[in-house]
């Protein structure tokens, strides 16, 4: 069993023992914190709540909804819904905030509290630490019986996220539908199942085919969008019927494309593509984390826009983005964040943008895939023993390459050129992140191996 407490939510297995899993009494505890926490920061003690698919979301949803009531909190429940969709919601009801419940990517055995705050954005990092300092403590107090909060659902907000993607200026649902597009979906059994055939209908797609659209929360593969998880989708692009793919995670943050003959257009690629459009459109600056392709600050600096690196994490990207007034930005994880429409990785408002973008572009999504530069990152870690200073090795590594360009606001990114490493320590295991980009995946592979001996020499010395 685990549970992980971190600054943006609680995560963690259903079931075990309390403190060690997802239990009822950790939902409603670090409910009672962040609940509290609203109460005493915002003018407004309502809370917007929605939840992905999971076999566990609505016991889970019932724990928080009732927990927010008792502490005299107003809830609006969406039921079903994405993690946009409440973003979008939350300043929509002028609530203090929203909790969305869902474990994004991770197995059926999981799930989470992710927190915003009255803008529908994650809380910051001082907020989720008071809130993980509050429940720890138990520093919240109840409504007595006359103040409890009231209970409503309004299940009608995924028809409104797809009614404001399609008001989006730079969404053209005449050139989607025009192109008569023949695509193929994959929603692994969650509310992308609700959401993306109302959209691509809303958009004027009429050739739909639905593969996993039941939101039942029973996942067919691994839901983490990756090439290795969709083998059922490439099978079926693969027989030449369709244009292209599309493919959302559990809570419908995260999106990535599939060409029309089954290859991965690559979810690197899917901010890359909506950002070359937009930027086309509006230009502007960008921004994305560092441990995101390169090829999105070639394509920002070929329209006469700047790039910026933001430190991992939704809330650093959106700081950054604020800070540099970017008109698009997000994460190599298919994340676009289109400002927009709001500050949240928004699959719909991604499909509508990418959509738009290939109906004008006119040929195939494999020719638009290969218009741009072409990069390979290669994700790798190297386990330590507890004992080890990470700190310490980073700042080893630091010392042993600083006549290259480095950024250090989250661990350290070296560049070479256009070739960079990236190294990142994790926040819940002893483990060093070393992630690579080269334009060849025999370069990349080679620069992280190289960077491995490097920690392991540093760690022989010391």
């Amino acid at each position: 069993m685990a549970l992980i407490k971190s600054i943006s939510g609680i995560r963690g297995t259903i079931g075990g023992k309390p403190g060690e899993g997802l239990t009822p009494l950790d939902v409603v505890k670090f409910t009672s914190a962040y609940g509290y926490w609203v109460k005493n920061h915002t003018n407004n003690p309502k809370v917007v709540i929605g939840r992905d698919a999971r076999i566990s979301g609505e016991i889970v949803s019932k724990l928080v909804a009732a927990t927010l009531q008792g502490l005299g909190i107003d809830v609006i429940d969406l039921g079903l819904s994405t993690t946009p969709t409440v973003e979008l919601a939350v300043p929509l009801e002028k609530a203090g905030g929203g909790i969305i419940l869902t474990a994004s990517h991770n197995p059926i055995q999981w799930n989470a509290l992710k927190l915003l705050n009255d803008k529908g954005e994650f809380i910051s990092d001082a907020e989720g630490k008071a809130i993980l300092e509050s429940a720890d403590k138990e520093d919240f107090v109840f409504a007595d019986v006359k103040r409890l909060g009231s209970y409503t659902v309004k299940d009608d907000y995924i028809d409104k996220h797809v009614a404001h993607v399609l008001a989006l200026p730079l969404v053209d649902k005449e050139a989607i539908a025009a192109r008569k597009f023949k695509v193929v979906i994959d929603c692994v059994n969650s509310t992308g199942g609700i959401a993306l055939p109302k959209l691509l209908r809303a958009l004027g797609v009429e050739d739909i085919e639905e593969m996993y659209c039941t939101p039942d929360g029973h996942f067919p593969h691994n839901p983490e969008p990756l090439p290795e998880n969709l083998r059922d989708i490439a099978e079926k692009l693969n027989r030449g019927k369709y244009d292209l793919g599309i493919v959302v995670d559990p809570d419908v943050d995260r999106l990535c494309f599939m060409n029309e003959d089954g290859s991965a257009f690559g979810e690197e690629y899917t901010l890359v593509a909506v950002a070359d459009y937009v930027l086309s459109q509006t230009p502007g600056n960008t921004v994305s984390n560092l441990s995101s392709t390169r090829a999105l600050r070639d394509v920002t600096e070929k329209r006469g826009g700047a790039y910026q690196a933001a430190a991992v994490g939704e809330v650093n990207v959106v700081n950054k983005m604020k800070e540099t007034n970017a008109i698009i930005g997000g994460e190599g994880n298919g994340g676009v964040i289109y400002p927009e429409s709001h500050y949240g990785r928004d699959a719909l408002v991604g499909i509508g943008l990418f959509l738009t973008h290939l109906a004008k572009f006119g040929k195939s999504i494999s020719m638009l895939r290969a218009s741009y530069p072409n990069y390979y990152i290669s994700k790798n870690k190297i386990e330590l023993t507890p004992d080890i200073d990470v700190d310490k090795v980073l700042e080893a590594i630091k010392a042993k390459y600083s006549k290259q360009p480095i950024n250090d606001i989250d661990g350290v990114k070296i560049e070479f050129d256009k070739e960079w490493v990236h190294l990142r320590k994790s926040n819940t295991e002893p483990i060093i992140r070393i992630y690579s980009e080269s334009a060849s995946q025999a370069t990349a592979e080679h620069l992280a191996n190289k960077l491995i001996t490097d920690i392991k020499e540093v760690i022989t010395e010391s």
